[in-house]
């Protein structure tokens, strides 16, 4: 009998390291209900022995606090395998907190460090970790914000055509009637031969968005997310019911938990579930709601972060596309070493580099310190 065993078997969690960075926008952004000027990446480093992962969310100080005042305790001096233990302890330790909001994203936050370790110890990708599905993930361009002109418009979504993507999602919301300009001009920009998707963040009333959804169709929108919000399961059941064909209705970004997409799901709500593993408890989390899509035959869209939703978009069968979201994609050239250029609109896992395969660049990160 073979005796050797891994050094999984006694690598203990030493370090919790955890800091947080705010980064202007390019410029002034909007969407149908919130306009913004900067964005906050939370990143923790976690050590045990000689390997160090890493893993990150986009949220505020506030939940770089908690992590390291209210979860950092669950985890240290722990086994750094024990992923579904450490997983439970942080969901148990947050009860009295909530589980909605900073704390499921604290919690993801840590648990992507934790997989991103467990890749590097047994020196894999986290694709191959988890198991591969595709070799490459299919990726949708997402910013066509409200506050930009028709020019910052066009410029967004051709630099995207260069690149081959052949998706292009774009905000509406903040004004029905310019709504339909902006689509149309959208449109005319992108060709006959792409798609083009649409997302309100919530921000029409049910017959608004029923009759916006009748004349986005006519610029063969495919996609309308969160026509009208997302906590209304009927407003949305209703929308998808009654979209023109073609159109799928989609939501799911705000879920932060398994009962939340079920819930979602069995309400008839969606054509296709959003979710993110930034928000919704990490790559554990994310696995939960590609299973839940797996069960009902629902396809799973991954919501912002490409860096970590590459290899996950690979890994689970029922993920259709990824969000190349123009914030995050910014971001993450900035800040880590080792990210992977859409080529012919779609992201390939580099499996010569372990776990998520970046590394972070404190030098160029330390000036955007919160």
């Amino acid at each position: 009998m073979n005796n050797l065993r891994h050094p999984a078997d006694r690598v203990q969690i030493e370090r919790v390291d955890v800091a947080a960075y705010t980064v202007p926008t390019d410029a002034p952004e909007s969407d149908g209900t919130l306009q913004w000027d900067k964005t906050t990446l939370v990143l923790v480093h976690i050590t045990a022995g000689m390997w160090r992962g890493l893993g990150y969310t986009y949220a505020d100080q506030a939940t770089a606090d908690l992590i390291q005042d209210t979860l950092v305790p669950e985890i240290l001096h722990r086994n750094a395998f024990d992923i579904p233990l450490l997983w439970r302890c942080m969901v148990d330790r947050i009860r009295n907190l909530g589980r909605p909001g900073i704390s499921s994203m604290a919690i993801s936050a840590v648990d992507v460090a934790l997989w991103d370790l467990k890749a590097r110890i047994l020196d894999v990708p986290l694709v191959s970790l988890l198991g591969t599905a595709r070799d490459t993930i299919t990726v949708y361009g997402s910013g066509g914000f409200c506050s930009y002109t028709a020019q910052q418009l066009e410029d967004q979504f051709l630099a995207w055509l260069e690149k081959g993507i052949h998706l292009f999602k774009m905000k509406v919301g903040r004004d029905a009637r310019a709504d339909t300009h902006r689509v149309r001009h959208a449109h005319e920009v992108i060709g006959p031969t792409n798609e083009l998707m649409v997302d309100a963040n919530g921000a029409y009333t049910r017959k608004m968005a029923l009759l916006q959804a009748e004349r986005f169709a006519d610029q063969r929108v495919c996609w309308f997310e969160e026509p009208v919000s997302s906590d209304d399961l009927e407003g949305l059941r209703v929308l998808r019911n009654r979209a023109p064909a073609g159109m799928d209705i989609a939501a799911g970004e705000y879920g932060y938990d398994a009962y939340y997409f079920r819930r979602m799901i069995e309400a008839g709500s969606v054509d296709v579930l959003q979710a993110d593993a930034t928000r919704c408890g990490g790559v554990t989390g994310f696995l939960q709601a590609a299973n839940l899509c797996a069960g009902w035959g629902i396809p799973l869209s991954s919501h912002t972060a490409p860096g970590i939703h590459m290899h996950l978009g690979c890994a689970c069968d029922a993920v259709r596309h990824l969000e190349y979201f123009h914030d995050h994609e910014r971001i993450e050239r900035m800040f880590f070493a080792g990210n992977v250029e859409v080529t012919n609109g779609v992201l390939r896992p580099d499996l010569a580099r372990p776990g998520l395969g970046l590394e972070f660049k404190l030098a160029d990160a330390k000036r955007f310190a919160a």
